[in-house]
């Protein structure tokens, strides 16, 4: 999944002359935490984050703090190509919570952590009812498909998969499914020397 197919196109801007009041009150009355500063024609010049201004609003009382002066001028940022998962591990690992979009210099969009969140959720169905398996495969395909043959034939209809890093020559790995009675599947799985953690 690229980034272009997450992102907020078109987002909210503003421009570096604004004042940190302006930027605070259109931040409050658009429920965001991120505001992409612009000049001319969409081309990106920095990022603004709410943190940012409410720590900036109180020096700005008692001094010449400016909008200018809070923003980030060289933001870390991603283009509309650019894999979802090179977001997210650029948003973890700088421990930041949102990226500018950027095409040729210009602002094509926004994306945040809480996109990447709610894309990753809806992926995984972690909202829908389910039943679980936890099991623990040789690490082949042949043993993988063979514990997804058994479960399958024995009413399993499988949500996703995931699994554990490597142990030594096995993994854990976690079986979702659709709303199932699954004492039949464990059973089978047992017969054919598998170990069910637990569902």
């Amino acid at each position: 999944m690229k980034v272009n197919s997450l992102m907020i196109s078109n987002p909210i801007t503003i421009t570096e002359n604004a004042s940190i009041r302006e930027a605070i009150s259109l931040m409050k009355a658009n429920s965001i935490r991120h505001l992409p500063v612009i000049s001319g024609i969409n081309t990106l010049e920095g990022l603004i984050t709410f943190s940012d201004l409410k720590e900036g609003l109180l020096p700005s009382m008692l001094s010449d703090v400016s909008l200018k002066d809070l923003i980030i001028k060289a933001p870390i940022c991603v283009t509309p190509d650019d894999d979802i998962e090179t977001a997210a591990r650029l948003i973890y690992n700088h421990k930041i919570s949102g990226l500018p979009v950027v095409h040729k210099d210009k602002l094509a969009g926004i994306i945040t952590e809480t996109d990447i969140l709610r894309t990753f959720i809806d992926m995984m169905g972690i909202l829908t009812s389910d039943s679980r398996l936890e099991v623990i495969i040789n690490d082949t395909p042949e043993t993988f498909k063979k514990a997804v043959h058994i479960i399958q034939n024995n009413g399993g209809d499988i949500i996703n998969v995931s699994m554990t890093a490597k142990e030594a020559s096995h993994r854990i790995y976690y079986f979702r499914l659709f709303p199932c009675q699954t004492e039949s599947i464990k059973k089978a799985l047992k017969a054919q020397n598998f170990d069910v953690i637990s569902d």
